[in-house]
């Protein structure tokens, strides 16, 4: 009797293979579905990833969120290269922002790790690009997504919130002038987030 076929998908940021795997001892007992296509260290590390890593993975691939890429790394699966455009109407807007987000291994039970590479003049964000956003932090919920928290991170570019700061000299700027504040803003996007 022929054992079933099975789909399994493996994203890596310059392939999207999809391989077609006949379940077999050899598979069984690597336990690695897509065991063409893997070598033992990479095996371990995605044999730690849960099934909804997986999907998520692909939802971000086929239904991108416009103006958000995300990308894992080859060689880490928890690691993903970001970019945002920022919104449009926003001193960010034209900037192209890099960022790194990282799953720890608790993920979902906790927040995954994300930081901005590329400078930003930004209340909410401070030197180190570390952000300050709830659901980063005590508001998380295993039902969230990455493409949840990336979404999040584009609002707060829209909507800079300096009376919960992390960059209190940001911060200040933009309660006592947020004109002026926005056209550092607008200087910084220009000079750090332009391609």
């Amino acid at each position: 009797m022929a054992l079933p076929k099975v789909t399994y998908t493996y994203y890596s940021p310059r392939v999207f293979l999809t391989a077609v795997t006949t379940l077999s001892s050899a598979s069984s007992r690597w336990g690695c579905p897509f065991v063409q296509h893997c070598r033992r260290d990479e095996y371990s590390a995605a044999s730690k990833l849960t099934v909804s890593y997986y999907q998520e993975t692909e939802r971000l691939v086929a239904d991108p969120v416009p103006g958000i890429t995300a990308a894992p790394h080859e060689d880490n699966l928890r690691y993903f290269d970001v970019t945002i455009e920022g919104p449009h109407g926003s001193p960010f807007q034209k900037g192209i922002f890099k960022l790194e987000l990282f799953l720890p291994e608790e993920y979902p039970m906790a927040p995954p790790k994300v930081r901005f590479l590329t400078k930003i003049y930004h209340p909410n964000i401070d030197k180190l690009g570390r952000i300050c956003l709830d659901i980063l932090k005590d508001k998380w919920s295993p039902a969230l997504q990455i493409r949840t928290v990336l979404l999040s991170i584009q609002a707060l570019l829209s909507a800079p919130n300096p009376d919960d700061p992390l960059a209190t000299d940001v911060a200040k700027h933009y309660k006592e002038n947020e004109k002026d504040a926005q056209r550092v803003s607008r200087e910084w996007t220009d000079k750090y987030a332009s391609n």
